[in-house]
């Protein structure tokens, strides 16, 4: 979505005449409703709307009272994000135990190459507060019943934060709706295989089981389904024969930290779009490495190619 367009994002119970009465206010103070998205996961109602507000006849400050006004009436909650609010975006990171992930993000972030702040870092361990500490970030613990996550909480600090990207950096907790409901496309996942191939937990495990000979990681945006939200980047690597999980990992993580460095330069960028769940890149990010590189053409057959034999037997 391009940064010119309000962001209105609404999460609540399911219940009739929700959408009616959100766009009857919209359309009253002149906004047009350029995107409608809508869909409902264990009861949770999630609605999010891009607008136009070149023709709205009310102040922004006006429009955000009334959506929260209309949100405590109804009992949800509505979140607005006009165009300067993203001027500097926020990124929230979410960990658990490993840290080359997290490290990769700090260490852009410290050399001013990853285009937004790293305003805090949310853990279900405290493994990594040091790690934190030493940027100066500040770090919390949600952690409950040995790694259970405190959602309330963890909303509650996305919202103190002001939190425009989600990074789940090795976060080894599934999300609830009610989370990502709440930041639609904004939260980016890195996955250690190469999606679709082995979804959900041990998928280097998966891998050597099935004996394959390439692995890899993927960086893609959450959904409600566990790890089947929109792809962005990919990288790839050789699994030799002997090779046992500590040879895997040790050869996955780095491809890990970039793929997910990557993915979030595009999204912070603008340069990435989600269009019928599958990510493309607009043209001014022509530039970025999304799967293997370049060089892999080099040493790529080019034929033979269906059609070719036809084509000679033709000629003769």
């Amino acid at each position: 979505m391009t940064t010119d367009i309000t962001e209105i994002t609404v999460v609540g119970d399911d219940d009739t005449g929700l959408v009616a009465r959100v766009t009857s206010l919209l359309f009253e103070r002149g906004l047009n409703i350029e995107d409608l998205d809508q869909a409902v996961r264990d009861g949770v109602f999630r609605m999010y709307l891009a607008v136009d507000t070149a023709e709205m006849v009310c102040t922004e400050e006006k429009l955000r009272a009334d959506l929260h006004d209309l949100g405590d009436d109804l009992g949800l909650d509505v979140q607005v994000r006009f165009p300067a609010d993203r001027e500097t975006q926020q990124i929230a990171v979410l960990v658990t135990k490993e840290s080359h992930c997290l490290e990769a993000l700090f260490e852009a972030w410290a050399n001013d190459d990853l285009g937004a702040d790293i305003g805090v870092v949310i853990g279900n361990h405290d493994d990594l507060q040091p790690l934190a500490e030493h940027y100066d970030v500040p770090f919390h613990d949600i952690g409950i019943d040995g790694g259970q996550q405190d959602e309330e909480k963890l909303l509650e600090l996305l919202a103190e934060y002001d939190v425009d990207l989600i990074v789940l950096a090795r976060y080894m907790r599934i999300l609830s709706p009610n989370v990502v409901f709440r930041y639609e496309d904004r939260i980016i996942n890195v996955h250690p295989s190469l999606l679709p191939a082995f979804p959900g937990a041990e998928a280097y495990r998966q891998a050597i089981e099935e004996g394959v000979r390439v692995a890899g990681v993927t960086a893609h945006y959450v959904t409600t389904d566990l790890d089947q939200g929109p792809i962005i980047t990919q990288r790839a690597f050789d699994v030799p024969d002997d090779a046992d999980l500590a040879e895997v990992k040790r050869r996955g993580q780095p491809l890990e930290a970039e793929a997910l460095l990557e993915a979030v330069r595009l999204h912070l960028n603008g340069d990435v779009s989600v269009h019928r769940g599958r990510t493309t890149v607009r043209e001014n990010g022509d530039d970025y490495q999304l799967g293997l590189p370049g060089e892999i053409d080099e040493v790529t057959p080019d034929r033979p190619v269906d059609g070719i034999g036809s084509a000679v037997a033709n000629d003769d």
